[in-house]
Formats: C-alpha cells, structure tokens, sequence
C-alpha cells in the first residue's frame, strides 16, 4: 500500500513542500477540505476567522481541541492516543507499530486495514497535521492525551526513561549505564539517549531480561498495562532492587517508582493499547417480525399516544397542577397525574414533558401560579389525528429535555422534577437521532438487542479518560430513547417503523443478507465513515417539515378509524369498540367515567356521573334521546331507571349563598337532614320550614349534601339553577421550550461557502508579498502604515496606472483587516476599488485606511 492509498488527505497537499506547521497544512487544503472542517468544527466558523493562521490559532485552543477530541470514535481517539505516546515527529510505519505491535500489518490485519481511516478523520478534524513522514499531533491534544501522573493515559503507559530520570543525580544515571553494560558518557542526556535506546532494542532487551529474576519479571507483569507507578519502602526488596539498578524501574517521588514507557512497549511488543477496536461492533437482531406486523403495532402505539395526552390535558382543562416555587411538578402532582393516566409515574413524567416540549401545556403566569394548556393545543386538537403525531414525535426528535432524570438529583444534590429546570442534556437528540439510525439500517422488522446498540454508541463516542459503564450519560439517553420511541409509536416491537423511517428522512437499504436474521444474529458491518450523521441531521427545516408531513400520511391508514356509536350493556355499561367521535366522546365523558381502556373503552354509568351531566344542563330526556342515538344496541331498563331516578331527586334541594342556604319545598327532607350525625359539620339551622341556613360556603355545602346520598342543585341569587359546564383554562399564547444546543450551530453550505471566501480572502491580503516601500510593514501581519497624503496619492497614481493595492483598513466597529485592491476612481474621500478579498466591488472611505503599499512585481 503506497503512502497516498494510506492516507487520503495527502491529495490535498500534492505538489506542495511539506508544511512547516498547521497553519501551513490548512492553507494547502483545497475549498471542499476547509468547508468540511468548519462544518466538523462548528466553533471554528464563530466568528468567521480572518484568516488561515486565525483559523489555525483557534484550531489549536483547549476548548476546540476538547471538543473536537470527544467527537471522535473509538479507534480514532485511540490513534490519537498512540500518536500523543509516539516521538514527535513520527512516521506512519512508528504509529502504525504502536497500534498493531511488531510486525505490523502481519500482526493485526484488521488494525493496518482501518488505521489510513482513522489518521484520515484525524486530519480532516485538523488534529493531526504533517506528511506520513513526519506526523504531528496538535499540541494541545497531545498535551491532553499525553500520560502524565495527575491525568493518566487510557493507553497505561508511564513517562519516557528520559521524563521520569529527569530529576535524576549524573551520578546515579551513570550507574544505570554500568548496571546496563552500557559505557558511560559525558553528561546526563546523552546517558539517557543511550539508555533509553537500549529500551527500544529488542533483542538487546530480551538478553537484559533473561538474566532477570523471576520474581523481578512479575513485578513488571503486574505494570506492564497499567498503572505504571507502584510504591516502595525505603529499603527495597531484591527483586524491586534488581529493576531500580538497572533502570527499568524509576524513582519519580519519595516511595514511587514508574515503569518507564520504552520498556512497557518492550514487554506488550510494542502496542500503545492492550485492545484495539478497529471496527465498530456490530448490531445483534433481538427478533424478526413481518414489516406490517411491525407497522400495525406502531400505529397502535401512535394511537396510544395521542389518547394518552388528550387525556392529560383533558384533566387539567380546568386548570392543572400548582407550579413549585423553583418551577416545576411536585411530586404528589405527578403521582396524581399518574394515577389519573393509570401509567407509573416516570411514564407519566415522559407524556407531560412531550406536552411541553410540543407547546400543548405551559404556566399560566398567574399569581397562583398553575400548568394548563395553550390555545396551540385547541389548533392541534383540530388536524387529523396522524398530524397530531407527527407533531408530537418531531417536537420529541429535537428537544433536549430528558424526562428519565426526573426523580433524580443534580450536581447540587436538588430533586429534579417533570417540567421544572434542569433537565436539559444538549446530547440527547443526537443520541435519539443516532439509535434511530441504527435501527433503520436493520432489515426492515428486525429488532436490534439493546445492549449492542448500547455497544455501538459506546464505541462512537466514547467517554474519553474514563471507562464506559452501564450509568453513564450517554448510555442512559439512548435506553430511553428506545423505550420512548416505542412509547410514541416510532417502533413496533423494538424494529423502526415504516412512518418511523419517512420521520427520519431516509430509507437506507437493508443490510445485505440470505435470509431474515434470526434472534442473535450479528450483522455484516460496512465500512463507511462510523460517525455519519443520520439523514434527518443534514436536513433542513423546509425538508423536515415535508418527512413529517410524509411520515402522517403512512400513518393515516393504520389509525384506526373513529366510530360513532357504542354498546349499552343491562350492566350500567358502554364499550366503545374503538376511538369515539370527538362530539360523542366529550358529551359521553360526562355523563359516565371510564372504567377501562385498551382495544375497546368500558365506560360506567354511575348516580355521581348522571348527576354531573344533569348539572351541565342536560335534561333526563336529552340524555335519553342522546344514548339511543349512539347505540347499537336498546337502552336497557336499569340505566333509563338509573337516569329518571337522578333526574327526578336532582335539584330537590337548592343550595344558595347566605352564607350558604339549603331550601326545600319538601319539609320531611330537611327534617331527615338535620337528623343525619354526617351533617354535623355542616352547622345547619332552620330558618323557615323549608329553609335551612349553613356556616359553610355553597361549594362545601353542595359537596356536603351528596356525600350524604342528596342531588342538590346550585341556584343563583334570582332562585335560578346554575349550569356547571367546565370552563377550559388556557394560558395566553405560548412558545415550545427551546433546545438547548450543544455547542454552536452546524453551519449551512452558503454560510461555509462565505466563510471559506473570506478567510481565503483575508489569507490572500496578510500574505501576498509587497515592495519595500516607506509605509509598508517589518513582520507579516502588521497592517500598512502611511500619512494621509501618502495615502491618497498612492491612490491616486494607482488609478492612473492600474495597479493593485495592499491596504489596511479599520471598519465601523474598529476590527481591522488587510485587503487587496484595484482602485477604480478616488472622490469625495473615499475610494471605489475592485476587493480582491471580498471578490467585488466596494466603496471604502480614505480616512479609515490606516496605510497602503504596492504589490510585490510578481504579485501584479
């Protein structure tokens, strides 16, 4: 394999010197290159540097590098890794040494195979930089990356011989040399190149080794992969003693040995890593379903979906839940919540939050302070129902909230609770984004075994410095993300779904296979770039619209189809065999409680449900005609009875505001009252034969009353009956949380392209060489300094003669910049010139130009 096979980037760079720093490396990048960093590195482009070398500085800052570090895969961050151990400069026959051990390519076919790619991404990331000859890892990741005692490497090798004896008496290196067999030298470095060369000999240090004592060897076993520091007492035992003098342990602090680097490579047989993982691991299928078996149990779950939130936001219609001062649900709301959705509360909390995250609920800004919803959930009750799912799964694809943190703790060791502050993890549509992925590129009704895709994340993005266990962030997200996404309807049966994948913007192509894959079965891994982002990622708001508005009309056909009738059973029951007509679902919502859901709603008919619908306004008779209008079966007898008899004791008893006042033209009634010990805590007396005066308001009154077994009716001051109809709360208008980004935005392809223009632009105007001329500046970088009068005649003569012009020139806000011009014509102080940095023509004013000099002849 030639160099330029290896290493795709070289293409870049043909017919160029080997560049001198990073600067130099991104300058022979061609347009497409620098447009893929910026897009790779987002910071970067914030704001637009002015030049190659700006962007270059700020390649090179901790928090880019840090950030640019956490986005690598596995075998990439290990690449880097190796190249922060390796000696600087390194070739990449030394790396690839270091990741595959002695003998290369031979030893680890897989790791010489992937190795061109992952030194590839590094550069392309602008983390390496130099030809395959002289590898250099950026400063500052190899400042990071390097071990060190405070930070150590995941690779568990120590300091270099020459590092670790640096503190070392000239004395005491001398005797390492004569313990070694190694002449002695003028001074310490030279010592320490010869000692640390006779560690990086092979055969010289297998015969070193075989004169060891076996204990001595197990000593080394135990370091050899880390950590490499061990302790000692003052007076070491021979088996230690026997390493210390010949070096192969060394003294870094009272009671601290170290292992030095050179000669834990000798015993791995020159590997950085115990394990590399050159490929990512591949996906297990958990089961394989048919794809409508798939599709119909989605949709089924879609369906659930919706019920369960108009049923959330039906409950709170009247006004939800009180906000916590330090905003939020409190924990007996959400139990409550729970109780009323008969799901378990972190389900509960996932319903709420997807409300909130979709705009349908939010505070109302009241003084008491209460959730209710907004008018956008009036507008949405109103679109078909496979567009109200639509909105609800993009709302969730994009929000950073995560409800599975609810009931947890912060860093401040706060409670964290449904809808209040500190939910936020800017990774969370990523990973949501990328376990939908995965799935998509599954077989179509193929299910993956969670913890393979827990695997396949792990290796993607791997918690750097630390080893990856089940209670990280990232592995939490994406379990939640599964089970949600099942929540939700975008999976049946743990495989995506086909209005899944129109939700995602792609169809990928199936992996390539004989046969369906059984549960178990691995899946062939392509070789394609692991962290490619998933197609709903690239897309933009007007392309993401339309994938939503496709993936409704997959959907619409398996919803099930609203019915407007029910089965009215001798039992004071109804079955709804399937979802109610919005009219017919409301009025029957009042007039009888649910009693259970599922493929068909039990709804029971209940003396406290009639008179709740008697107290809305409904006649016995309008009740009568409505039941045997939506029926498919008669009226049975025990529940026109049920009605008459509410109908005909309701309103027997007329609760008023006296206080509060019971009347009643039946005197036995009130006489049987105030016999009842229940209506004790009333405090009635009489005031009339068939009045009754209360010390309590009407509300407690009338609730009173009907836990004795009465159906009184509320009167207003003229004697009339009030009508209880519910009256629906909503806050005024509302937008959905925003989400938190993780980092600056990704930029689009014009904002690349204008980026890219100008930071080539303003390379071009720092770089180009000029004449000596009074004026022009000692040290590149410096802008042109020259007198007003230098200025304009220098103008001037350049229209005369056509010539171009390097300027300086300090705009409105005081940044300044270098350009190079033609000036067109000069009037009026101010110069019209073609830019040669922005490509165009503009007007400039003479007075800001803090100087000008001519080009350089072979510049013109």
């Amino acid at each position: 394999m030639t160099p330029e096979e290896r290493s795709p980037t070289r293409a870049t760079v043909a017919g160029h010197a080997a560049p001198r720093s990073l600067a130099e490396s991104l300058r022979a990048r061609d347009d497409v290159s620098l447009a893929a960093l910026l897009r790779d590195r987002p910071d970067l482009v914030t704001p637009v540097p002015t030049d190659i070398s700006q962007l270059a500085a700020r390649a090179a800052t901790r928090a880019s590098v840090v950030r640019a570090l956490e986005r690598l895969d596995r075998f990439a961050l290990q690449t880097a890794e190796a190249l922060a151990i390796a000696p600087e400069p390194a070739s990449y026959d030394v790396l690839l040494g270091l990741m595959a051990g002695d003998g290369a390519a031979e030893a680890d076919p897989a790791v010489a195979e992937a190795l061109p790619r992952a030194l590839a991404s590094l550069r392309e990331q602008a983390l390496v930089w130099g030809d395959d000859q002289r590898l250099r890892l950026v400063r500052t990741a190899r400042e990071l990356l390097a071990p060190s005692p405070q930070h150590p490497s995941p690779t568990g090798l120590g300091p270099t011989a020459a590092e670790a004896a640096a503190g070392m008496s000239p004395g005491r290196i001398q005797e390492l040399l004569a313990a070694t067999g190694l002449p002695s030298t003028a001074d310490s470095v030279s010592a320490l190149t010869r000692l640390a060369e006779l560690f990086g000999d092979r055969a010289r240090m297998a015969a070193l080794l075989d004169t060891a004592p076996a204990e001595s060897l197990d000593v080394l076993d135990r370091l050899v992969w880390g950590p490499p520091y061990g302790q000692v007492t003052p007076d070491p035992a021979p088996r230690l003693r026997w390493l210390l003098d010949r070096g192969l342990l060394l003294p870094t602090a009272p009671g601290t040995v170290v292992l030095p680097r050179e000669v834990a490579l000798h015993l791995r047989s020159g590997r950085a890593h115990r394990a590399t993982e050159p490929l990512p691991p591949a996906l297990e299928t958990a089961a394989a379903h048919r794809p409508d078996i798939v599709d119909a149990t989605a949709a089924g779950q879609a369906y659930t979906a919706l019920a369960t939130v108009e049923e959330l936001l039906k409950d709170w219609d009247e006004g939800g839940p009180a906000v916590l001062r330090a905003g939020g649900l409190s924990v007996r709301d959400l139990k409550r919540t729970a109780v009323a959705l008969d799901v378990p509360e972190p389900v509960a909390a996932f319903w709420v939050e997807l409300a909130y995250a979709a705009g349908l609920l939010a505070s109302d800004g009241e003084a008491d302070e209460r959730y209710a919803a907004t008018p956008a959930y009036d507008d949405w009750l109103e679109l078909p129902p496979a567009e109200r799912w639509a909105s609800l799964a993009t709302a969730w694809l994009a929000v950073t909230r995560v409800p599975g943190l609810v009931g947890g703790r912060d860093a401040k060791e706060r409670a964290l609770s449904a809808l209040g502050p500190g939910l936020d993890r800017s990774a969370a549509p990523e990973v949501r984004l990328r376990v939908l992925g995965l799935l998509a590129g599954l077989p179509e009704g193929a299910s993956a075994a969670p913890e393979s895709v827990l695997a396949r994340l792990r290796w993607e993005r791997p918690a750097r410095g630390a080893q990856p266990s089940e209670g990280d962030l990232r592995s939490r997200l994406a379990r939640w993300a599964l089970s949600e996404a099942e929540a939700l309807g975008l999976t049946g049966r743990g495989a995506l779904s086909t209005h899944g994948r129109a939700l995602l913007g792609e169809h990928p192509e199936p992996e390539p296979a004989a046969e369906v894959p059984g549960p178990g079965d691995k899946l062939p891994v392509h070789h394609r770039h692991p962290q490619r982002p998933g197609r709903r990622e690239g897309l933009s708001a007007a392309e993401r619209t339309a994938a939503a508005a496709h993936a409704a009309r997959l959907l619409a056909p398996r919803l099930p189809e609203p019915v407007d009738h029910v089965l009215l059973q001798a039992d004071l029951t109804a079955v709804a065999p399937g979802p109610l007509k919005r009219p017919l679902a409301d009025t029957l919502g009042v007039l009888a409680d649910i009693e259970s859901k599922g493929g068909a709603t039990v709804y029971r008919f209940t003396p406290g449900s009639v008179r709740r619908a008697l107290d809305a306004g409904r006649a016995a008779s309008d009740l009568q005609a409505f039941l045997a209008a939506h029926s498919r079966t008669p009226v049975p007898q025990p529940l026109a009875y049920l009605i008459d008899d509410v109908a005909r004791r309701h309103g027997h008893l007329r609760v008023g505001a006296a206080s509060a006042y019971v009347r009643c033209d039946d005197d036995s009634v009130l006489n049987e009252i105030l016999a009842d010990k229940r209506a004790a805590g009333l405090r009635l007396r009489r005031l009339a034969p068939t009045v009754l005066a209360a010390q309590s308001d009407p509300a407690a009154l009338l609730e009173g009353l009907r836990a004795m077994g009465f159906a009184p009716a509320a009167e207003s001051a003229e004697g009339d009956v009030l009508i209880a109809r519910a009256h629906a709360h909503r806050t005024p208008p509302r937008t959905a949380p925003q989400p938190v980004p993780d980092g600056p935005p990704t930029p689009d392809a014009t904002l690349l392209a204008a980026a890219v223009r100008a930071i080539r632009a303003g390379d071009l105007a720092s770089t180009t060489p000029h004449k000596s001329t009074p004026g022009a500046p000692d040290r590149p970088g410096e802008l042109p300094r020259t007198t007003s009068a230098e200025t304009l005649a220098t103008m001037q003569a350049a229209v005369l003669t056509g010539t171009t012009l390097w300027i300086g020139y300090v705009n409105a806000e005081g940044t300044a910049s270098q350009r190079v011009i033609a000036p067109i014509r000069v009037e009026g102080g101010f110069v019209t010139a073609y830019d040669h940095t922005a490509d165009e023509v503009r007007t400039y004013p003479l007075h800001r130009v803090t100087g000008v000099a001519e080009l350089a002849d072979d510049q013109v």
